[in-house]
This record gives structure tokens, sequence and C-alpha cells, in this order.
């Protein structure tokens, strides 16, 4: 015997910025006997979210999602920070640093360049989350807000923090879960 999971969508709301939701829908079948772990469909909802959100906009960080959420699982951080910093620096990598490769976040402002796309997730995860004793002062134990206006003054750039913040809105509620219908 079987169950079903029902499709999984974000709900849509306009707000007045240049990106808009998309809807995920996600199906999955469980066998009788499988236990569901909550969790785990939370954080896969959570990187289908994001590699929705590339995919809509082709940019290059399709694919990115679930490390994305990964990292910022383990550093205690939005989960969709990573990816709303990648889209505001690079547009999801379509135009990432050209000094340094991989570094579509513009880290170390673009003068770090990094193996992979998945190592510069793994480092700038780390950083934000205040678990990097050199950078730990800028971040650990901040809001999202200060985090933002940390790695990027508004000094530097006056509504940086706010763009993020609604870019991450249009990628997904903070709170984003499984909600699912199980059938016989």
């Amino acid at each position: 015997m079987t169950f079903s999971l029902g499709n999984i969508h974000n709900i849509e709301t306009y707000q007045n910025v240049l990106v808009k939701k998309v809807n995920i829908e996600t199906n999955a079948t469980l066998a009788f006997n499988q236990a569901i772990d909550a969790k785990v469909l939370n954080l896969q909802a959570r990187a289908d979210a994001i590699d929705a959100y590339f995919a809509e906009r082709d940019m290059p960080l399709e694919g990115a999602g679930a490390k994305m959420v990964e990292e910022a699982e383990k550093n205690d951080i939005d989960w969709r920070l990573l990816p709303a910093i990648a889209v505001r620096e690079s547009t999801g990598g379509k135009f990432d640093c050209k000094k340094v490769p991989n570094n579509a976040f513009g880290w170390g402002s673009c003068r770090i360049g990094f193996k992979s796309n998945e190592e510069a997730i793994e480092v700038v995860a780390r950083n934000l989350g205040g678990n990097n004793p050199n950078t730990a002062k800028y971040y650990d134990n901040k809001t999202t807000k200060q985090i933002l206006r940390a790695y990027n003054p508004p000094s530097i750039v006056p509504k940086y923090a706010e763009q993020v913040m609604s870019i991450m809105s249009a990628i997904g509620d903070a709170d984003v879960m499984v909600i699912s219908n199980l059938n016989t």
C-alpha cells in the first residue's frame, strides 16, 4: 500500500518588488511502512523553492538549493538568505565576480575566489552564521537585517538589507512547511 503526498504550493503574495514568487510543486510516494520525516520534507520543500526561483529566471545557481538549505541549517541562518544575496550580488550567478572564480555572493568585495560554488556556499554561510572566529564579531548573534547591514553597510548601499529581504520574501515564506494529504 502506498500513500501519495499532495501538491505543495507557496502562497503567492503581491509585493512592490521586481521579483515574483513561483509556485512549487513536489510529488512523492511513500511506502506504508516508511516514517514521514517532516523535517526532511520541509528542508526539501525549501530547496525546491530556491531551485524553482532560480530556474524560472534561468539563473546558473539552479540546483544549489539543497546545499544552500543544508548550510543555512548548519549555521543557523534564514534558509533564504544565501540565495537572496546571490540574486542581489550576481543575479543568481549570471554575473558573478569577474576576477575570481565561483563567487556569486560578492564575498570579500570580489577578491576571494572559491574552488566551487559549493565551497562558496559553505564559507559564506559559516561566516554569516558567526561561525568563523575572524568574522564572528560582525555576524554572530545578529538578526538577518543586522547581518545584511554588516555584509553591505547602508553607507555603501543604502537599501541593501531591504533589497535582499525583499528577494528573500519572493523566494518563499520563512516558515515554509510541507502540509500533506495522505490518501489510502
